[in-house]
């Protein structure tokens, strides 16, 4: 018979497990989405880029926020403001007639969605005990790869007949539901909190919030600035002067505060350190495919909206099958193998498409996409327990938050960055194809970076 405090758990798992759908969600039935805006709105490559980054951005910066305000206001109720915000940019971005308009949109739904992520990895590390940790972080992440094998057919079949909105359309039907479900599912019991709410926003570090959000996000401008600052990408030396002057006066600020937005301990805890920057080359994989893939098959292969999404759910298919697996496997063998081989196989597959001919069928780029994302979902959960594994518990909500704004700095870098490089090769009269492949090229240094340190992980 299940216990109460089982029957919690359960509850707990399965209420996080709607609004863990939203972004795997809007994410690839937007991609679905990107070569009908890009026509609709005669964008360059690196402008293009922004239709992610514009939500990506502020997803990222948002997500140490809702992570820290989440150990003193209570992970629920950021939840449900978090989702409300959500669907608000949603409503947005369906009646956007401009490119402001659309980027003004997909940045209330980056900041509605920042706190999926962190605040629910934080419900789960303090609800669940280690020896389980892995298994519950698999089932939970299961649901992101399932979605993603679903959404990018139907954003196909709604693109190709209604238009580029159509693709946002069931995010904001989605959104709805997962404010219920949370309301319902997430026991008010996750708000007890130890500390005055009001007391807790006073002592708030918001100085070193943002000068957190300063330096990453003038790094992000640094690298698509043309739509910043008009200066070419990668040339506004301004911008890269920004943000290392914003990270130094962070970690100063940092060092004086009795409540320091990021705990000092995390900065000296090796495998969190470790396991983040493997989950950040990651991501930088992960941002890049997704916003070349789309492009990729429709100028060389010419593909419809419906094939394209056909295309795309294959990657997030193969993560779906193996990324419950290999949570579970982690309780049991050594994380660093599932890191290591699966940013071996990222590495490669980008090298792969470095290489493939035009004439190359959509077969063999479907097995590539596979293998990407097979290499993407063994060690999704992975790392989610490896970062974890060494937080003290009064900390995982600040843990998760840092955690995941570096992951998603690196889909920020990886998206912006190809963006970049892409219409840089075009400007400088290189034929498609062969641009596209020097993309490919350059995106694949970054997780054979990351599997340098993963070689250096290790486990109790």
């Amino acid at each position: 018979m299940m216990s109460g405090s089982d029957r919690s758990d359960r509850r707990i798992l399965f209420g996080l497990m709607l609004p863990a759908m939203l972004m795997p969600m809007l994410s690839t039935m937007s991609r679905v989405a990107l070569p009908t805006v890009r026509d609709t709105f005669s964008l360059t490559a690196d402008l293009t880029a922004w239709i992610d980054v514009g939500f990506t951005l502020p997803f990222m910066l948002f997500m140490p926020i809702y992570g820290r305000l989440g150990d003193g206001l209570g992970a629920r109720r950021l939840l449900l403001i978090g989702i409300a915000f959500f669907t608000l940019g949603t409503a947005l971005v369906l009646k956007a007639a401009t490119m402001p308009h659309l980027l003004i949109g997909r940045a209330i739904q980056g900041i509605g969605l920042a706190g999926m992520v962190p605040l629910s990895i934080g419900l789960l590390a303090s609800h669940f005990p280690p020896q389980t940790r892995g298994q519950t972080m698999g089932t939970w992440s299961t649901i992101g790869p399932t979605t993603g094998f679903f959404g990018p057919l139907a954003a196909g079949l709604l693109v190709g007949v209604w238009g580029w909105q159509a693709a946002f359309a069931p995010s904001l039907v989605c959104g709805l539901i997962a404010f219920g479900v949370v309301y319902y599912l997430i026991p008010a019991s996750t708000n007890d909190i130890q500390t005055d709410s009001l007391s807790f926003l006073r002592t708030f570090d918001w100085g070193g919030m943002l000068l957190l959000a300063g330096a990453a996000s003038s790094l992000v401008f640094y690298l698509s600035s043309r739509a910043i600052t008009g200066v070419a990408p990668l040339r506004d030396g301004r911008l890269i002067g920004a943000a290392l002057l914003f990270l130094i006066l962070f970690l100063w600020w940092e060092k004086r505060r009795s409540n320091p937005f990021i705990t000092p301990s995390l900065f000296t805890n090796g495998p969190f350190l470790r396991g983040t920057f493997c989950a950040t080359m990651r991501m930088v994989s992960m941002g890049g495919i997704g916003f070349l893939i789309p492009l990729y098959l429709v100028d060389i292969k010419g593909i419809r909206p419906a094939e394209l999404g056909g295309m795309l759910m294959i990657g997030a298919g193969s993560m779906a099958i193996v990324v419950r697996l290999a949570g579970s496997l982690a309780d049991r063998w050594s994380s660093r193998w599932f890191v290591v081989i699966g940013l071996l196989g990222q590495a490669g597959t980008l090298f792969t498409f470095a290489h493939l001919p035009a004439n190359i069928s959509l077969w063999h780029i479907g097995i590539a996409l596979s293998a990407h994302g097979l290499s993407a979902g063994l060690m999704l959960a992975t790392l989610h327990k490896v970062v974890m594994e060494r937080v003290e518990q009064t900390e995982t909500g600040t843990a998760a938050g840092l955690y995941s704004m570096c992951r998603f700095l690196g889909a920020a870098t990886g998206t912006a960055l190809s963006g970049v490089l892409l219409q840089d090769h075009l400007d400088a009269g290189l034929e498609l194809l062969t641009a596209y492949q020097r993309v490919f090229g350059v995106i694949a240094l970054f997780p054979a970076f990351g599997l340098l340190i993963a070689l250096s992980l290790r486990e109790d």
